[in-house]
């Protein structure tokens, strides 16, 4: 075998930069995901037909249509028809975003629809109002059973986030292929990059892990 990793030592502390490019705009994602994941979740529940149709659209568009297909569209078409130049950066975190809000939604309305009944019945034989008892009462207890869902997806959105690096942004991926075409040698910057993504999805695995256990220990 022709393997020489002694060839990309020079180049590891480039290649390293690219964690905190990619856990930048995943973090970004999630968050935006998140507020807008239980925006949508909250219309799907909603009696409201127009906004639970909108949740329910908008959920079937981005779960049925490939990521890189959306992360294509933002990057091109928003040139094409706004005219604005949109970066990488702001793509990926648009794409990401708006596509992790729509798992997040599903994942949050179960978490919601898990709470036990009595609970909503109580808070409205006691006059408490809609948007207090899901604020205060229904939405904490959701969340807390939720969580090992939403570490998936973080994981997910941390793994996946190597698809980024076809629109030019310089994340990890990105990096790996740079030092691969300036020394004519994929092999080995690709094995570090996929080393490096191993260990940062066994660390959020590993936190994940010791938040649940800390929520199960306070219940």
């Amino acid at each position: 075998m022709n393997l020489d990793f002694s060839q990309i030592v020079p180049y590891i502390p480039f290649i390293l930069k690219g964690i905190g490019a990619t856990l930048k705009f995943v973090s970004i994602s999630i968050i935006i995901g998140f507020v807008l994941g239980t925006l949508l979740a909250l219309c799907k529940i909603t009696k409201v037909p127009f906004l639970k149709g909108f949740a329910v659209f908008y959920t079937s568009v981005f779960r049925g249509t490939p990521l890189i297909l959306q992360l294509m569209i933002i990057y091109f078409a928003v040139p094409q028809l706004t005219g604005y130049d949109i970066s990488a950066f702001l793509s990926a975190v648009l794409t990401f975003g708006l596509n992790s809000a729509a798992y997040i939604s599903e994942i949050i309305r179960g978490g919601i629809q898990a709470v036990d009944r009595g609970q909503t019945e109580a808070a409205e034989a006691l006059g408490v109002p809609y948007k207090p008892m899901m604020l205060n009462i229904i939405l904490p207890q959701a969340f807390k059973n939720i969580l090992p869902a939403m570490m998936n997806e973080f994981i997910t959105l941390t793994k996946e986030s190597a698809l980024v690096s076809t629109i030019g942004y310089l994340d990890l991926m990105r990096r790996a292929q740079i030092v691969g075409s300036d020394i004519y040698r994929n092999f080995e910057p690709l094995i570090l990059a996929g080393l490096i993504y191993w260990v940062m999805v066994y660390i959020l695995t590993v936190a994940g892990s010791l938040v649940e256990r800390r929520l199960r220990q306070s219940d």
